[in-house]
C-alpha cells in the first residue's frame, strides 16, 4: 500500500489553500486536512444525527454483495442546522473553491453510517461515475469527507488510488446494487496508482476530486464508522437536465464560528431530503425502522 502524502494540518481561523495544497490536489486528486473541525464542532454534529429523527425518518441503505448494508441519508440543501453551518462555513467552502478554481454550490450532503459488524462495503468508483449520469458535463466537482468517528482499516475506512483522477472518467456499471467502475480498468490503474488507506481521526476532512477512484471495506469491527460527506459542484457546471440533486443555487457562506455558535439541531425543513427511489444510480434498500444509534 502507498503512503499518504498531501496531508496538512488546520492551524488557524485564517486557514487558506496554499500553492502546495493546490499542487497536491492537482497531482494526487486530494488533500487531507487534519483537525479541520474540533471536538466541540464534531460533538454538535453528532447531536444532530444521534438525538433527532433524521436517520429514522430519512435513512435508507445500500446492500453489498455479502448482504451487509451501508446506511445513508441524503439531502440537497445545506439547511440551517449544525450540519448546514459546516457545509456553508468558510473553511470548507473557500477551500473547495480554491481547489476547483471556481465558485461552488452545495450539490448534496450525506450522512454515511456503517454500524458495528454489519456496515457494508462500497466498490471502487468515482463520484463522477454517478454524477456524469446526472447530466453534469464536466468533472469540476468534489467531495469533502468529514470523519465523525475514527476511520481506520478495521472499521472500513476509505481506500483511494492517488493520481487516478488524471485517468479521466472510467466506465461505470451497476454491480451489487451500486454504480461501480469497470473492474479491468481499475486493476490496470492500480499498477500505476498504488492504493492507499485513508485513516482519519474524528474532525479530519478529505477534500477529493470527483474522478478520484475510491472504495471502502465492510465494517467488521465492534466500532461504528460514521462520516459526513458534502458534495460541491461548480457554478459553471450546472447540470443541463434537472435531476434528483441540486441545480445551481448560490451558497450563503457563514463564518467558521457559526458551527460552534449554532444551536439548531432539529429544524430540517430546508434540507430537501432525497427519496431513495428517485436515484437512478443506486438500488436502495428501504429501512422500515432505524433506531437511534
Amino acid at each position: 500500500m502507498a503512503t499518504l502524502s498531501g496531508v496538512y494540518n488546520y492551524t488557524s481561523e485564517d486557514f487558506r489553500v496554499t500553492d502546495d495544497m493546490k499542487k497536491s490536489f492537482d497531482d494526487l486528486g486530494y488533500i487531507l486536512v487534519r483537525g479541520l473541525f474540533n471536538g466541540t464542532e464534531i460533538s454538535k454534529l453528532r447531536k444532530v444525527f444521534e438525538e433527532t429523527s433524521l436517520i429514522k425518518d430519512h435513512g435508507w441503505g445500500v446492500v453489498d454483495d455479502t448482504g451487509k448494508i451501508t446506511k445513508l441519508a441524503v439531502w440537497n440543501s445545506p439547511g440551517n442546522d449544525v450540519s448546514g453551518m459546516m457545509a456553508r462555513c468558510e473553511k470548507v467552502v473557500n477551500t473547495s473553491e480554491d481547489l476547483l478554481r471556481d465558485e461552488v454550490y452545495h450539490y448534496h450532503g450525506k450522512l454515511l453510517y456503517k454500524e458495528p459488524l454489519s456496515g457494508g462495503s462500497f466498490l471502487w468508483h468515482q463520484d463522477y461515475g454517478y454524477w456524469y449520469k446526472n447530466s453534469c458535463l464536466f468533472p469540476d466537482m468534489m467531495t469533502v469527507f468529514v470523519a465523525i468517528d475514527k476511520c481506520i482499516q478495521a472499521n472500513g475506512c476509505l481506500q483511494i488510488l492517488p493520481g487516478s483522477h488524471r485517468c479521466g472518467r472510467i466506465d461505470h456499471d451497476m454491480s451489487s446494487g451500486q454504480t461501480a467502475a469497470n473492474v479491468d480498468r481499475v486493476e490496470a490503474i492500480k499498477k500505476i496508482c498504488q492504493p492507499a488507506f485513508v485513516e482519519m481521526d474524528s474532525g479530519d476532512a478529505l477534500f477529493f476530486h470527483c474522478n478520484l477512484l475510491h472504495c471502502s471495506s465492510a465494517n467488521d469491527s465492534p466500532d461504528r464508522r460514521w462520516a459526513y460527506l458534502i458534495a460541491y459542484n461548480t457554478k459553471s457546471n450546472n447540470p443541463v437536465v434537472p435531476h434528483h440533486h441540486a441545480q445551481y443555487t448560490p451558497i450563503q457562506k457563514v463564518p467558521n464560528s457559526a458551527v460552534t455558535d449554532c444551536t439548531n439541531y432539529r429544524d430540517f425543513t430546508d434540507k430537501d431530503f432525497m427519496e431513495a427511489k428517485s436515484s437512478k444510480t443506486v438500488n436502495a434498500t428501504f429501512l422500515e425502522s432505524d433506531s437511534k444509534q
